[in-house]
């Protein structure tokens, strides 16, 4: 049974109430001058990389684990699948190799996605996305990577191809992602600022 609620007076968000109890935006009401009701869409479900499932998953993590879980997880991970733990002939030696490489990639990949992390580095993150301009940027696989003036780059996941072709036909691109990119996405920063 799905069920309304609205709040706010000049802005409404309207949600419905699933059958597991998660509460989910399916769209907002805007009440302009002119008396007339818009309504923007919300109700597409939201987008989550392959890549951050399969290592949350690997993990056995969601997303508001912190540093200190993802360590605890890495390390029993690590002991139970290092290389050297088995005998040189040991048809699971190859298969640890592997799995151990897996486990570091996702580990560094989920220690930079953190919200902790990002929560440490978001003065960092401000001054960079305010005060310097976009030098570059590609865009593959959903998967937008942002060079900026001062050296650093960031990446960020999930970005629907109508999201780019907004931000490539954009007269001011930096306005346009920070309104739209920098703060919508999950993000992590490749590069750090080159020192001058």
């Amino acid at each position: 049974m799905n069920r309304q609620y609205s709040f706010g007076s000049s802005l409404k968000n309207v949600y419905f109430c699933t059958q597991n109890n998660k509460i989910h935006k399916v769209f907002t009401t805007f009440y302009v001058p002119t008396k007339s009701l818009l309504v923007y869409n919300f109700n597409k479900k939201p987008f989550k990389m392959k890549r951050i499932i399969e290592y949350r998953k690997l993990f056995d993590v969601d997303q508001k684990a912190d540093l200190n879980t993802l360590k605890t997880k890495y390390k029993k991970l690590i002991k139970e699948w290092h290389p050297d733990k088995f005998q040189e002939g040991d048809p699971k030696l190859k298969e640890a190799e592997v799995k151990s490489k897996s486990i570091i990639d996702a580990y560094h990949f989920l220690v930079s996605i953190s919200p902790e992390t990002h929560e440490q580095t978001l003065a960092e993150y401000t001054e960079t996305i305010t005060t310097n301009a976009i030098e570059d940027y590609q865009y593959k696989g959903l998967t937008l990577k942002v060079t900026f003036q001062n050296g650093s780059t960031y990446e960020y996941f999930g970005v629907q191809k109508n999201v780019y072709n907004k931000l490539n036909s954009s007269p001011t691109l930096a306005r346009f992602a920070r309104r739209h990119i920098f703060n919508s996405y999950v993000y992590r920063n490749v590069s750090k600022a080159t020192v001058v």
